[in-house]
């Protein structure tokens, strides 16, 4: 077991390490080092110099002493070069030194790549490489490493993948195997999961008492500030001063923007207040926006990042339950309308999610269980496994015993994370799962003013009414659903509503964001665990379940 932090990348040239590795580090805030780089400053000559001039025992020395030094620290992200395991001495030393991943690609797709980076460059860095048939080359070449790249702990194939995809695999690969190979150094294992998107990606971690070290994480992934923090008047003076002090004693220029609480600061009033706010104190492209607060905070900054100054960065430190599991994941930014909710947005990708399960001792019961809400929702879309926790744990879940609670908040994390990297604009239609129990509940939000049900209870009614619908198009039977109401009861959560007007409610739902075509998209599910949308439900079935699920007084 390595005493050391690292994760080291090898593979045949082209597979990709340099930049996956820079990605990777980029991502973790770790050191990224290229040990051919640090051979060509070494030697003050280009490789192909070394190899023509001093030979390839030369080169060889040369590399084994960049190994060394790289691997004396730790945090590291290492790029080491296409034949260095073929030394016995390399291969131990790297094993030694944190989790070895490799990089593979088959034989015609290294030469693609390697061909596309032009040939002076090949010539120039990957002498072996050079004569008349370079496929054949690349074959034979690898063919006799193969046994020395077999030695890693983690192998992953990249023919078909993205560099950022694979950056994504490789930090998976940590949260698999980091507690077995480093003894569980990594981070205190705060890295419950990685984002990918169309331009990147972007951790997420999780930990009892994390939100200390906010200023010390953004200083390692190269953020410095100024930061404007955005919370609302509950929150602010508990966390929102507490994550400003950490970016303080790190250095970096904080300020901060209160908002009252409630879903009514998710407007376009508000944002305008704020935006003024940031023209005041001069706010430029490169600082960045801190959402520290629940999911309403979460939107209405992430909005405003994504506005003004046509795009600022911006993190989120979500401190209550439903933004944790749910709200911070995936981009989705939005501010209200009084037609419904979340009508005015956009798709706009946080940096960092940093959830500290610490900032939730001090919610009360009911909005602890309204935060379950969604996490519960997870497993009965995509994790029959989760819904068992939910069901023999409850009461730990509820008093917030830091291990189970950590536990299942990192494992509901990795599910949203997983279904929006897949579908980033929910334009596969994977990501609307997502929304399983949230077409009703944004109807009863919407109808009763945004102020009557907390968020998670009216998901919590919505599920009843698409756990209804399932069983009523032959997808659940009635043991099924009273699963699902027997959990929902265990948190103290709502399943009926009351005070709703039935065809305000009606009418919200019409405009549902998941509608096309004048149908609404359904997400029903087809047994516990399975996660189906569907846009066949009849009008009057839809209008007979809502019925039973509200009472106007």
């Amino acid at each position: 077991m390595s005493s050391r932090n690292n994760i080291i990348l090898t593979g045949f040239s082209g597979s990709g390490k340099s930049r996956v590795g820079a990605e990777v580090a980029r991502v973790l805030g770790w050191r990224f080092i290229d040990t051919d780089s640090e051979i060509v400053r070494r030697a003050g000559k280009p490789i192909a110099g070394i190899f023509s001039q001093d030979g390839e025992a030369a080169f060889r020395r040369l590399e084994r002493e960049a190994l060394a030094e790289a691997c004396s620290g730790s945090e590291r992200v290492i790029s080491a070069g296409g034949g260095i395991l073929t030394g016995a001495g390399n291969r131990r030393l790297v094993l030694e030194s944190g989790l070895v991943v490799g990089l593979e690609a088959a034989p015609e797709t290294i030469h693609r790549r390697l061909a596309a980076h032009g040939a002076g460059e090949g010539a120039e860095s990957r002498p072996l490489l050079t004569g008349p048939d370079p496929l054949e080359r690349v074959r034979t070449l690898k063919e006799r490493r193969q046994s020395s790249y077999a030695a890693v702990h983690w192998t992953i194939h990249t023919d078909h993948l993205t560099e950022a995809q694979v950056a994504a695999e490789v930090i998976r690969a940590k949260q698999l195997l980091g507690a077995r190979v480093t003894g569980g150094v990594f981070g205190g294992g705060e890295l419950a999961a990685v984002v990918t998107h169309a331009n990147g990606s972007y951790p997420i971690l999780v930990g009892w008492g994390l939100l200390d070290s906010l200023g010390d994480r953004l200083r390692r992934m190269g953020i410095d500030g100024p930061v404007y923090i955005i919370s609302d008047e509950n929150v602010f003076p508990r966390y929102g001063r507490q994550a400003q002090r950490s970016l303080q004693r790190a250095e970096i220029e904080a300020h901060s923007f209160t908002v009252p609480p409630g879903e009514s600061s998710k407007s376009l009033s508000m944002a305008q207040a704020i935006y003024s706010w940031l023209a005041s104190r001069r706010a430029e492209r490169r600082s960045v926006i801190a959402a520290v607060g629940g999911g309403v905070v979460g939107d209405l900054a992430g909005y405003v990042a994504a506005t003004y100054l046509r795009g600022m960065p911006f993190i989120q430190v979500p401190t209550s339950m439903a933004a944790m599991v749910d709200a911070s994941i995936g981009g989705k930014v939005a501010v209200n309308l009084p037609q419904a909710k979340n009508l005015v947005g956009a798709f706009y990708q946080p940096r960092l999610v940093l959830a500290d399960p610490q900032t939730l001792t001090s919610l009360g019961r009911r909005e602890l269980a309204e935060g379950w809400a969604e996490a519960i929702k997870h497993g009965f879309i995509m994790d029959a496994g989760l819904v068992s926790v939910f069901e023999s744990r409850a009461a730990e879940l509820m008093a917030l015993e830091p291990g189970i609670s950590t536990e299942v908040i990192r494992r509901s994390i990795a599910i949203k994370a997983g279904v929006v990297s897949e579908d980033e604009r929910e334009t596969l239609g994977r990501r609307i799962l997502l929304n399983y129990g949230h077409t009703i509940g944004h109807a009863l939000e919407a109808s009763t003013g945004y102020g009557a049900y907390l968020h998670g209870e009216a998901v919590a009614v919505g599920m009843m009414g698409a756990a209804e619908l399932s069983r009523l198009a032959g997808l659940m039977d009635a043991a099924e659903v009273q699963r699902q109401r027997d959990v929902l009861e265990m948190f103290g959560l709502p399943l009926k509503a009351t005070g709703v007007d039935l065809e305000q409610a009606l009418a919200a739902m019409s405009l549902d964001k998941k509608s096309s075509g004048g149908s609404i998209r359904w997400v029903l599910l087809d047994g516990i665990g399975k996660a189906v949308a569907r846009s066949d439900v009849p009008i009057d079935r839809v209008m007979e379940v809502v019925r039973g699920l509200v009472r106007e007084s």
